[in-house]
């Protein structure tokens, strides 16, 4: 296409249709590359939402599997089942894998973020002296709070 030179007024018609045809067409492809980082943004942020709800709904799944699990160590447990250790085994490294840990509260200080008090008993002054139910964190996000009995801070 030629091109008239800036400063110099159009002489022809046709001079001046070119002139305008390159305006809309700059136009035109700005706004197409408007229109296409809005899309590939788009692109990222609907990605981005769909792992969040994947990670939602795997953390829903594992939740309500915390009973078969507490219920399961109980059976370990008592029984000295090996197939049910095993069983548990392969439970804790699926776990594992999925970004889901332990909340370790035993003889430690008592932590409002992850523990729950369901007791204050005779013992060391807000120290954990008993967890009465096993606390989970995934990708260190509180799933459960570890259920625990809290010294109250006096002597037997």
């Amino acid at each position: 296409m030629n091109k008239v030179k800036k400063g110099k007024r159009p002489e022809t018609k046709s001079q001046m249709d070119i002139i305008q045809l390159q305006e809309q067409v700059a136009e035109l492809e700005g706004k197409w590359k408007r229109a296409l980082a809005d899309y590939q943004n788009l692109e990222k942020r609907v990605a981005a939402e769909k792992a969040q709800f994947v990670k939602i709904a795997n953390a829903l799944l594992i939740e309500k599997l915390l009973t078969v699990v507490d219920n399961l160590e109980r059976a370990v447990e008592h029984l000295q089942d090996k197939g049910l250790s095993l069983v548990m085994t392969q439970l804790d490294d699926i776990f594992k894998s999925e970004g889901v840990g332990k909340i370790e509260a035993a003889g430690r200080e008592f932590d409002p973020q992850t523990m729950e008090c369901v007791e204050r008993v005779t013992g060391e002054k807000d120290r954990v002296i008993e967890v009465v139910e096993k606390g989970y964190t995934m990708n260190g996000v509180v799933l459960r709070p570890a259920k625990v009995k809290v010294g109250d801070g006096e002597k037997n």
